[in-house]
C-alpha cells in the first residue's frame, strides 16, 4: 500500500464525517438522537463526524436511513467512502510511541496538498535533521527511553519523506527568529541544522522565511499552527494547533479564515525567502 493510499484513508474519514454531520444537521437531527439510533453516545457521534473514529459499514447504513437518504448511488458512494476511510496508514505501525489524537495529523499531513506553518519553539519537524530531532524529543520526554526516544525520531524522519516524494506538497514555513537561536543539541547540531534549512529553503517546492526579532510584534501573536489543504475540492482546509496532552483540528469557514489572515501576513511582514537564507547564514556564523 502507498503512503499516498493511507494518509488519503484519513481524508475519506474526515470527508464522510463532514457529510454525514451536513446530512443531520439538514434535518435538524441531534446528535443525541443519532447516537441512540446507533446504540452509541452523543460523544462517538461528535468523534465520527470530526473523523476521528473508524467508521462501521453497519453504523453508517443505519444514519443513511435516519437522515433519510434513500437514493441507492448517494448510499452507495457514501458507504465506499466508508469501507475506505478505515484502510490503516504507515504510522499505525508506531503506535507504541505515537498519541491517538497525533496519528490524525500524520494522516491529513501526508494526503495535503499544501502545508502551511508557523513555529516559534523550534525548528518545524519536517525540516529537523536527524542529530536536532533526537535532541528535541529528548529534551521533551525527559525519562523516557533511549528505545522510545529512538522511535520517535524514526517516525519523524519517515514524515519528512513526503516533502521529497514524487507528490511532494508544497510547504510554506515561517520560523520565528527564536525557534533559529534557541540551542538543541550542541553547537555542531545546531550548524548542521541551519545548514539543513538552507538546503531545504532552495527546494523548488518549499518556501522558508524567517521572522526576525528586529520586527517586534506580528501576526503569529496567538503562538505556531499548521495549515493543511487537500486536492478534494469538496474538503475545506483544516488548522491544526497542538497542546500539550491534545490537539484541536479548526474547519469552520470563519476560523480557518483568521488563520489565513495571521499566515498572509506573517508572509509579508517576514523578509523573503532570499532575505532569509541570509538570515539563516548569519545565524551560521555566530553559532
Amino acid at each position: 500500500m502507498s503512503a499516498g493510499e493511507s494518509s488519503g484513508s484519513v481524508v475519506r474519514r474526515i470527508l464522510l464525517g463532514s457529510q454525514l454531520r451536513r446530512l443531520r444537521e439538514s434535518r435538524g437531527i441531534t446528535r443525541e438522537a443519532a447516537g441512540y439510533s446507533i446504540r452509541a453516545s452523543e460523544s462517538k457521534i461528535s468523534r465520527m463526524e470530526l473523523g476521528r473514529v473508524s467508521f462501521k459499514a453497519r453504523d453508517v447504513e443505519d444514519l443513511l436511513t435516519l437522515y433519510g437518504v434513500a437514493d441507492e448511488a448517494e448510499r452507495d458512494s457514501l458507504l465506499g467512502l466508508a469501507r475506505e476511510a478505515n484502510v490503516a496508514g504507515w504510522w499505525h505501525s508506531y503506535g507504541d510511541v505515537l498519541p491517538g489524537w497525533f496519528q490524525t495529523y500524520v494522516g491529513l499531513e501526508g494526503a495535503a496538498s499544501l502545508i502551511r506553518i508557523y513555529e516559534v519553539q523550534f525548528v518545524h519537524g519536517l525540516l529537523q535533521t536527524e542529530a536536532y530531532a533526537h535532541a528535541v524529543v529528548a529534551r521533551g520526554m525527559r525519562g523516557a527511553s533511549p528505545a522510545e526516544i529512538d522511535r520517535r525520531v524514526a517516525l519523524r524522519l519517515e514524515r519528512q519523506k513526503a516533502l521529497v516524494s514524487e507528490r511532494a506538497p508544497a510547504f510554506h514555513a515561517v520560523l520565528d527568529e527564536a525557534a533559529l537561536r534557541r540551542p538543541y543539541g550542541e553547537r555542531e547540531v545546531m550548524r548542521a541544522q541551519l545548514l539543513h534549512l538552507i538546503d531545504m529553503s532552495e527546494q523548488p517546492n518549499i518556501t522558508l522565511q524567517v521572522m526576525p526579532f528586529s520586527h517586534g510584534g506580528h501576526a503569529g501573536e496567538s503562538g505556531s499552527f499548521t495549515m493543511l489543504r487537500f486536492p478534494e475540492s469538496d474538503l475545506s482546509d483544516i488548522v491544526y494547533l497542538e497542546q500539550l496532552t491534545s490537539a484541536l483540528y479548526l474547519d469552520k469557514p470563519e476560523e480557518v479564515a483568521q488563520y489565513e489572515k495571521a499566515m498572509a501576513a506573517l508572509a509579508q511582514e517576514s523578509p523573503s525567502p532570499e532575505e532569509s537564507r541570509d538570515l539563516l547564514r548569519g545565524l551560521l556564523q555566530l553559532t
